[in-house]
């Protein structure tokens, strides 16, 4: 404080040497401020005030400090313990690349991450990046995401790499671009081939438009018919009996056929066909396909025993890392590319191979999941966001996420030797038929089994609720089930329009 009172005397000194010598200086002294109504105490407070408030701004402006954004995981895939620390070396790599950014990864269950991302979004605390999410994860939090085609045009981001049909996959009506094509991840069936050469059965069709040659040599059109046939052939109980015989004891059942692993009522619905809950004027409806499909799984479950049902779904002998199928004892799922990765395949005690998805009344669909990072619109950074989004889904570095999730580029610049270092990244020792995972592009559903629903949240927990009841439920009316939750989705829709209104 003695060197700013020593430099005040000084100024105040050189003041009055310039005043002296100015000859324009106004003569009548009152129109000048009257410094002299102001006490030195109250001098010092104001400069002590300016101090404090210089020395504060100076910390906000510290050049060099890093803005911090948050990346939220579990949405999606990276929820899983095994891709926790290839997620972290990422974080660190591009920490490590700049000095303007600290990314920090928040990874959170995916049991619980839907809830924590809407309490952390209504508290004004949302992370700056959620990904990578899917459409389902995204059309949960309609509303909450940033338009991002003005971070897109202001940084003049080129989005010629990419399909122009996947750019508009992402591009919601009266929303925006709520995303950028990252992974692609079509499905198809995944069999284990050690429990095929067991039985003695051929392989499921490699291709689409092939036959499946049953046992006997005999050529069937591979479709739902034959998968069924197949998958009651590959059910065995602990006397290796299998479901198709009279013997069969479907109260020890130690091996099963067939389930469509990891998916929802509108996913198996889906196995039959491409459909949705809402129809054209915003009204329930449940599409005749699913209903047969769903019919289709409680036989499966309940009376031709080729599918896992609630309570043999827990049982020890199909538990494993990547669930049911990692155990070693189902023989066939329908699933995602995400899926063909070293936390769900890469230790598994058996060989497996990768087949075409069967027919429902001469029409294949392979359903699909598109990931993508977003924005919520409650980042305090959108900016720096979008630079960290911008290294995530670059050329140089979106191969490094791809290999943790799985997924096929979206980037056609990256699709021509993607599988080639997939697998010789995660399968090095293995002769995978990537083939079909591109054909399956081919059958994805339109509309997507996971586009958005009056009252997301409300209508998932009542069609989930109607399918564990299923799941658990033997010598149920099943028409009579989808009725009532048919009749229950119209009056969920109904009121998420008055509260629209």
């Amino acid at each position: 404080m003695k060197k700013l009172w020593i430099l005040i005397t000084i100024v105040v000194i050189a003041s009055f040497a310039l005043y002296a010598c100015d000859t324009q200086a106004p003569e009548t002294p009152e129109e000048e401020p009257v410094a002299e109504e102001t006490t030195s105490e109250e001098m010092e407070e104001e400069e002590t005030e300016e101090m404090e408030e210089e020395e504060e701004e100076a910390e906000v402006e510290e050049p060099g400090e890093k803005v911090q954004i948050r990346w939220f995981v579990g949405l999606g895939a990276g929820s899983d313990e095994p891709t926790f620390e290839p997620q972290n070396a990422f974080v660190e790599r591009f920490n490590a690349s700049q000095d303007e950014i600290e990314l920090v990864i928040e990874i959170v269950d995916n049991d619980v991450a839907y809830d924590t991302l809407a309490t952390q979004i209504a508290a004004g605390n949302a992370p700056d990046i959620v990904g990578p999410v899917g459409i389902r994860g995204r059309d949960s939090f309609k509303g909450a995401w940033m338009d991002l085609t003005p971070l897109i045009e202001a940084n003049d981001y080129d989005l010629s790499d990419f399909d122009p049909n996947m750019v508009q996959f992402y591009q919601v009506q009266e929303e925006g671009q709520l995303g950028i094509p990252f992974a692609i991840f079509p499905s198809f069936v995944i069999y284990n081939k050690d429990l095929f050469d067991e039985a003695g059965a051929p392989y499921p069709p490699a291709s689409y438009g092939e036959p499946y040659v049953d046992i006997n040599g005999e050529e069937k059109p591979w479709n739902i018919e034959t998968l069924t046939d197949l998958a009651m052939f590959l059910s065995v109980d602990a006397n290796g009996n299998d479901a198709t015989m009279e013997e069969f004891d479907t109260e020890n059942i130690v091996q099963f056929g067939w389930m469509n692993q990891w998916t929802d009522p509108r996913g198996i619905g889906t196995f039959f066909g491409a459909g949705s809950l809402v129809d054209e004027n915003g009204d329930a409806q449940i599409p005749e396909q699913w209903r047969e499909a769903w019919k289709w799984t409680y036989d499966g479950w309940w009376e031709d025993w080729f599918i896992p049902n609630g309570v043999y779904g827990g049982a020890d002998f199909l538990q494993g890392p990547g669930g049911p199928f990692s155990s070693g004892n189902l023989a066939m799922i329908h699933m995602h590319m995400w899926y063909v990765a070293p936390w769900a395949l890469g230790d598994v005690p058996f060989d497996w191979g990768l087949a075409a998805t069967p027919a429902y009344e001469g029409t294949v669909t392979s359903k699909m999941h598109a990931d993508t990072f977003g924005i919520p619109k409650g980042s305090d950074h959108p900016e720096e966001a979008f630079q960290v989004l911008t290294y995530m889904l670059s050329e140089e570095h979106a191969n490094e996420l791809l290999t943790i999730y799985g997924g096929m580029p979206a980037r056609l610049s990256l699709q021509g030797d993607y599988f080639e270092q997939y697998e010789e990244t995660n399968f090095p020792d293995k002769d995978i038929n990537w083939d079909v995972v591109v054909d399956s592009m081919a059958y994805a559903d339109k509309p997507n089994h996971e586009s958005w629903m009056p009252s997301f949240q409300e209508t998932t927990d009542r069609y989930n609720e109607f399918w564990n009841k299923l799941a658990n439920t033997p010598d149920l009316d099943v028409d009579a089930e989808i009725e009532i939750l048919l009749q229950d989705l119209q009056t969920i829709f109904e009121a998420a329009e008055e509260i629209e209104e």
